[in-house]
């Protein structure tokens, strides 16, 4: 065998491939199968989850733009009615609004 490092792999023997095991298993680059399963199990749950809350926020986004239709109409059927005291010719000025007696100081 070729060296890697100055060092022959066969002369490590089993006590460094039992530590790299062990190294590999503490750094998370080996997992059980069992935890393995768990976590893939676990994405499909939030995958689905993920598509309900899609499908609730498309009825309500239907929802919010017919309501919106519904508002700007009601807000033209607003602006149309006639106001009350008015008479169809006369235009109303802000002046018109006000009280005309002058204010006295109490």
């Amino acid at each position: 065998m070729s060296e890697l490092f100055g060092i022959n792999p066969s002369d490590i023997g089993l006590g460094a491939l039992l530590t790299l095991v062990v190294l590999l298993i503490l750094r998370g680059g080996l997992v059980p199968r069992r935890t393995h399963e768990d976590l893939l199990a676990d994405r499909d749950n939030w995958r689905s989850a993920f598509m309900e809350s899609e499908k609730a926020r498309a009825v309500e986004h239907e929802q919010v733009e017919e309501l919106l239709e519904l508002a700007k109409l009601g807000g033209h059927i607003l602006t149309a009615l006639p106001r009350p005291g008015q008479a169809d010719e006369e235009e109303v000025n802000a002046d018109a609004r006000m009280d005309p007696a002058p204010r006295t100081r109490l």
